[in-house]
């Protein structure tokens, strides 16, 4: 070979090199620039949620929420609105938060899902919103709903990011047309995007809201999923948007139907009861608890889901034959509402 071919070859070969590294860093820019482009959706669209939710919750309960603003010290923060002691509302809490900062070694073993990473990647950033709302009435039912995004690192590798969620019902006093209604909104939304499945997210919530010391279920479930990382990052953002956009369309019809029927002191007494077991699972087994106890999270937004008031009584029993023994029940056996 000459040397001027070998120049020549030589700096065709350089070229190439130098455009396979260009273009490896064009990939790399454009999937941060997704990265990005997806946090600030998921963090518009859980605003914007609280505010509609919010806005609802004021015209039916006549009252307005108290807002706070906070910061978190490793990074971030959130905004908590909280309605106590209105017309329709006990309590009802809806709080949305971003944080991001360091994981502690022992915050990333308790989050589960295989999504450990070997221990490193501990830099995270998460975001979205958790509501739970209490009514007076004990007709009506409490209602929970969450839908969260979370990143290991740079959520780049593969199961480094996944988004999780979903939205129970938990009467004390069971309408089986309320339970159907409830699971009807939601499998809808399940049914219109491939990567979900509704009779898995059902079983699921059925066994995550399960409260083994009491061999019971929460409620009469609804869906719960997470860990949801396996298709692209933009499927699994509209299946939660369309999600968590038919909260109010699953709530507020069975809301409307029992927040003015009459009931009596003993049905009251029982409401409580049924909000001790409503406390006893949050803050035994929610994973979400958990995590917010062990990354110094805030502690009024992680606790905002209890009631504002519970009862325990020493060895209670339901009388045979009654509503309430028909309910407990249902939780202890959970129900395909849908025969799906």
């Amino acid at each position: 070979m000459t040397l001027e071919r070998s120049l020549v070859t030589s700096s065709i070969s350089g070229t190439d090199s130098l455009l396979v590294h260009e273009s490896n860093v064009l990939k790399l820019f454009f999937v941060q620039l997704q990265v990005i482009e997806l946090r600030e959706q998921m963090v518009e669209m859980v605003h914007l949620l609280q505010d509609r939710i919010c806005e609802a919750i004021s015209d039916i309960d006549e009252t307005n929420y108290r807002e706070d603003e906070w910061t978190r010290e490793e990074g971030g923060g959130g905004r908590s609105r909280v309605f106590s002691e209105g017309k329709v509302f006990e309590k009802a809490g809806v709080n949305v938060s971003v944080v991001y900062g360091t994981l502690r070694p022992e915050a990333a073993e308790k989050m589960g899902g295989g999504h450990q990473l070997d221990g490193k990647d501990l830099d995270f950033f998460a975001t979205g919103i958790s509501l739970v709302l209490h009514p007076n009435n004990p007709m009506a039912p409490t209602v929970h709903a969450n839908y969260r995004y979370f990143e290991r690192g740079t959520g780049e590798i593969e199961g480094s990011w996944w988004f999780g969620g979903g939205a129970d019902l938990t009467p004390s006093y069971l309408f089986e047309e309320d339970a159907i209604h409830f699971h009807k909104v939601h499998k809808d939304a399940c049914d219109r995007h491939s990567i979900a499945d509704y009779k898995h997210f059902k079983e699921w919530c059925d066994s995550y809201f399960h409260i083994p010391h009491r061999n019971e279920g929460r409620g009469v479930g609804g869906i719960f999923f997470d860990d949801m990382h396996g298709s692209t990052k933009l499927e699994c953002f509209e299946f939660v948007e369309d999600c968590a956009n038919q909260f109010l369309a699953a709530y507020l019809p069975i809301l409307e139907r029992r927040k003015d029927l009459p009931y009596t002191s003993n049905q009251k007494a029982w409401q409580q009861i049924r909000r001790g077991r409503y406390v006893e699972f949050n803050l035994v087994y929610d994973r979400g608890t958990k995590f917010g106890l062990t990354t110094n999270g805030r502690i009024e937004s992680i606790l905002m889901s209890l009631p504002l008031t519970a009862r325990w009584e020493y060895c209670h029993e339901v009388e045979v034959g009654t509503e309430e023994e028909r309910l407990l029940k249902v939780l202890q056996e959970p129900v395909n509402w849908l025969g799906v």
